[in-house]
């Protein structure tokens, strides 16, 4: 009995011994991409022990087998085992889980999650933006998405961009889509004048300069009916939510970030040097090396800085940021300085039953333009009069002065020199939203948005310069020059929002998530304009003294305008059998804008969806198919289109505007489309497929003025009969080649395929304006039954005659002088039908690599500016061209018609960002206390494909005609650029 109790004693004493030995305290790091993680959980596998990481990322777990896995994880990344293996210090550095990111899109009033979503919504996370900062969110969606088209007006920093979600759905009403930031509806219009000094008029500055990139924490791009009628009204062209970011660490963390980018001009336009004017006939002045490019252009050099701090506890959040930019653009005095702010707070209160998020965006503009103007004429604007000017002209006399040629043929850089033009903004957009908590499966939400902006635009034209019928007034025999302008607008925008929220799991078969709501919006705006002309030679400060000029020529004039939409909807989401998904969805709108016949409209959807697999082994993961089918409107048409409209002239005369239409109501979208979300490969491989038709009516249009009595003295804005079809097929994937603990790969792709067409449209409107010297009132874009919207109409050209004469075909096809030819549709259009972006990303260890392609195809330019001034007569009257022209066998007095001549495919194919990137690591780090750093390089605009002879493919110049936009037209357009950026993100 002893000896057994002895051996037994042994036995306990050995075990604890072993135990002792072969048991440790393990300690590490847990990081991420950004560097050390705080509050990631660390677990001993098959135990309840475990420990959460620090402040700086660091964790102690004591005594842990020798043996024991660990298994490390964190919201949003992948959950990961390590075995312990007798060490005593593990670091681990866990990876994007991008399944995960995107398992919950932000939809309209709330989220979905993306496998139970019915509609067609992509999402893009903070993760998927390039490392260096954009002017505009806008600039971030470019090739990221199927079905989504974004094109800049120009190359200007902050110039205007078109968004086109599934191509156009209206002819004259607004086509880009409804952007809803923080909850908050935008009002969509511009909040900046444009400008016309004489030369031209230039656009307004892009709406959406003011949100900082870096305060974005994810954009949904909502595409289809099923996800865009919650939005009514204002659905039809798609709908953008964009979300900011809200702290994450429980611990206070500041970030830096900083970016300095370098540009140049990305393609140049080649025209004649000096020897080359020469050689080819052209006057010789003596002048030698000027080249248009050096008079007008630089190369840019911009900055941008962002600070952020954030810190959450048990029951709030806390995040604040502030942004400054300074964007230079290649073009002398021009380029864009941006302060911003962002504020993020949420509070819980009463154990959670209540809570409290406060948003704030505060941003600062100053916007510095050039006579960069859209619609110029003869004598040209900036970039005309460099291009023109003839090389061998000095740009400057020996005395130092400029050198006049004629107030026609204008000194390109005294034309710079002389011109001043800056913008001013301040906007503020603010949100409270308060979450009540009625009981475990009721909500009740009120938000309180305000959106704000004050804007001024001045811009003078100095009287040192002379330009034949600009900035110039007589005073008795004597004729005093320069002009300055004063535009102020001012936007008050208000939102209130009550919405109830139920949602429940009854059993495993039904799981239902319902919304009721009410909203009111109310947009305010006003504006105020002064000018005045004639001003004395020796007064340069004109904005600042604009009562200097003429008394007879100072102009001024105000207005002001209010809109109110209300509304109510609903929308159900449920879960039949864990398989059937319905979304039913209705909102009705009633709008100010509308005749008072048709003050409300009715806005429903449905949404199904049917998952056929769900986390299957094997070849395919997950199928689900979609079907969706709803009427969304659009009401971005112009104030007080629906009644009678009056203003009072100068010496108090009365003139009416507009004639009432009391039965004037929105247009509608009819939208269907059917749609395939897939898995396959272990879920290595996943994508959608979707097929789309919308079809919109009840056009909105002005009937003009009678030529005649009796009839309307002056416009009245009308439904028109009459259909826009659109259909289209998008095609998106996403690959995971290599998926390692050292090396991962991805790459991604989309496509979208779009037509449209006019049907049962009687109308014949023309669009499409061209400007230049014997271009004046001529148009090449029609909009008309059976063709697309955009269709070129114009005279096909087939060459020169013996004469040097253009030959055109006539109404047979027959060639034919201009005198017997007719113009024609050309079969060709300028929207593209196939848009494609391509993206792949590669880390390594510490590397990381990415870099993007997109493009557009199927679409035609108009190069209104080799219309306007590449062709022999402007070369033989002392213009420069480029070679081509000058020898070619156009006769001196051939007339420069629009026609094919100068239609040109628009297909390229971009490099939109290459971003090489180093995440530091280590003890020296730790010392600082660094919790990471990363160094990037990233290039922009670095190669482009494409057979377009003009400065660059990717173009929209404001060419609309009868209120008609226009697209696929480059005239005089601000020159893009290519960029190298260097820059540092760093956490502390």
């Amino acid at each position: 009995m002893k000896n057994s109790l002895l051996k037994g004693l042994m036995v306990l004493v050995t075990i604890l011994c072993t135990s002792l030995t072969y048991s440790q305290d393990v300690s590490g790091t847990v990081s991420d991409a950004s560097g050390p993680l705080p509050g990631a959980s660390v677990l001993v596998k098959g135990t309840t022990k475990g420990a959460q990481t620090d402040f700086d990322g660091k964790f102690t777990i004591k005594n842990v087998g020798s043996n024991a896995v660990l298994v490390f994880s964190y919201i949003g990344l992948k959950t990961q085992e390590v075995n312990v293996a007798g060490r005593s210090n593990v670091n681990v550095t866990l990876k994007e889980d991008s399944a995960e990111l995107k398992e919950v899109v932000v939809i309209g009033y709330g989220s979905v999650k993306k496998k139970d979503a019915t509609g067609a919504v992509d999402q893009l996370s903070a993760k998927s933006f390039d490392n260096v900062g954009a002017p505009s969110p806008a600039d971030l969606l470019r090739g990221k998405v199927s079905g989504v088209q974004v094109t800049s007006a120009s190359g200007e920093p902050g110039a205007g961009a078109s968004i086109r979600i599934r191509g156009n759905s209206s002819i004259r009403s607004g086509n880009g889509p409804l952007i809803v930031v923080d909850g908050v509806p935008l009002d969509g219009g511009d909040v900046s004048s444009g400008s016309d000094i004489g030369l031209g008029a230039s656009s307004a500055r892009n709406p959406l300069n003011f949100i900082n990139q870096n305060d974005i924490e994810s954009m949904s791009i909502l595409k289809d009916a099923s996800s865009t009628a919650i939005y009514g009204s204002r659905g039809a062209n798609g709908v953008i939510v964009i979300t900011t970011k809200k702290s994450k660490s429980k611990e206070p963390q500041l970030t830096y970030s900083n970016s300095f980018t370098f540009s140049s001009l990305a393609s140049n336009l080649k025209l004649m040097s000096s020897a080359e004017f020469v050689a080819n006939g052209g006057a010789n002045n003596g002048g030698t090396g000027y080249k248009w490019e050096d008079a007008i252009l630089r190369n840019a050099f911009s900055m941008n800085h962002d600070v952020a701090f954030t810190k959450s506890t048990e029951n709030s959040s806390t995040r604040l940021s502030i942004g400054a930019s300074n964007t230079e653009g290649i073009v002398n005095k021009t380029g864009l300085d941006k302060y911003t702010m962002a504020f993020n707070n949420s509070n819980d209160f009463f154990g959670g039953a209540l809570k409290v998020d406060t948003k704030v965006n505060y941003s600062s503009l100053r916007d510095q333009a050039a006579l960069i103007s859209d619609n110029a004429g003869y004598i040209g604007n900036l970039i005309g009069a460099a291009m023109y000017w003839n090389p061998t002209n000095k740009l400057y006399n020996t005395n130092g002065t400029y050198n006049v040629i004629s107030n026609t043929y204008i000194n390109p850089v005294q034309l710079a020199n002389a011109y001043t033009d800056y913008t001013n903004t301040n906007k503020l957009l603010a949100s409270v939203k308060s979450t009540l908590k009625l009981n475990d499966n009721l909500n009740y939400q009120l938000l309180v948005g305000v959106e704000t902006s004050t804007s001024s635009r001045k811009f003078q034209l100095d009287p040192t310069i002379n330009i034949q019928n600009v900035a110039q007034a007589s005073s008795g025999s004597t004729t005093k020059f320069g002009q300055a302008n004063i535009s102020n607008i001012q936007k008050f925008n208000k939102t209130v929002e009550h919405t109830l929220n139920y949602n429940k799991t009854f059993n495993d078969n039904f799981v239902m998530d319902a919304l009721a709501g009410y909203s009111y919006y109310q947009y305010n705006a006003s504006g105020n304009d002064m000018s005045a002309k004639g001003f004395d030679a020796n007064q340069m400060n004109l904005i600042d003294n604009i009562e200097g000029g003429l008394q007879t020529e100072f102009r001024a004039s105000s207005w002001k305008n209010q809109v109110e939409l209300q509304s109510f909807f609903g929308r159900v989401n449920a879960t039949l059998y864990k398989k059937f998904l319905v979304t039913a969805t209705m909102r009705a709108d009633g709008s100010t804008k509308l005749g008072k016949n048709n003050k409300y409209g009715t806005f429903p959807s449905v949404g199904l969806g049917y998952k056929v697999f769900e986390d299957k082994a094997g070849l395919v993961n997950s199928l689900k198919l979609r079907a969706n089918y709803g009427i969304t409107g659009n009401q971005e048409f112009a104030v007080n289109s629906a009644v009678a409209r009056a203003s009072y002239g100068n010496n108090g005369s009365l003139n009416v505007d507009t004639n009432a239409n009391p039965d004037l109501k929105w247009e509608t979208t009819t939208s269907s489309g059917v749609g395939v979300d897939f898995g396959l490969l272990n879920n290595r491989l996943t994508g959608t497929v979707d097929y789309f038709q919308r079809d919109t009516q009840d056009l909105i249009f002005p009937v003009p003025s009678a030529a005649t009595q009796p009839g309307p003295p002056s416009p009245r804005f009308v439904n028109l009969p009459g259909n826009l079809i659109n259909k289209g097929l998008e095609v998106s994937a996403n690959y995971k080649i290599i998926d390692s603990e050292k090396l991962t790969w991805d790459v991604a792709a989309n496509a979208s395929f779009l037509s449209n067409k006019m049907e049962n449209f009687a109308g014949f409107i023309q669009a499409g304006a061209v400007d230049g010297q014997g271009l004046t009132g001529a148009y090449v874009q029609v909009v008309t039954n059976n063709q697309p919207i955009y269709s070129y109409y114009m005279y096909e050209w087939r060459g020169y005659d013996s004469t040097g004469a253009s030959i055109y075909a006539d109404a047979a096809g027959n060639d034919a002088s201009l005198g017997l030819a007719a113009k024609k549709l050309i079969g060709k259009q300028g929207l593209p039908k196939m848009n494609l972006g391509f993206s792949t990303n590669v880390t390594y260890k510490n590397f990381d690599a990415a870099v993007s392609f997109y493009g557009a195809f199927g679409h035609y330019l108009y190069n209104n500016t080799a219309n306007a001034y590449f062709f022999k007569g402007a070369f033989l009257g002392g213009r420069n061209v480029p070679a081509s022209v000058a020898t070619s066998a156009q006769a001196q007095g051939d007339p420069n018609s629009p026609s094919t001549k100068y239609l040109e495919k628009g297909d390229f194919l971009r490099m939109g960002n290459l971003t090489v990137g180093y995440t530091f690591s280590g003890a020296t780090l730790e010392k600082m206390k660094i919790k990471s750093a990363r160094f990037f390089v990233n290039g922009q605009n670095l190669l482009l494909f494409t057979n377009y002879s003009g400065f660059d493919p990717e173009v929209n110049t404001n060419k609309a005609k009868n209120g008609v936009p226009s697209a696929g037209i480059d005239y005089l357009s601000y020159p893009r650029s290519k960029a190298i950026a260097l820059g540092l993100n760093v956490t502390f």
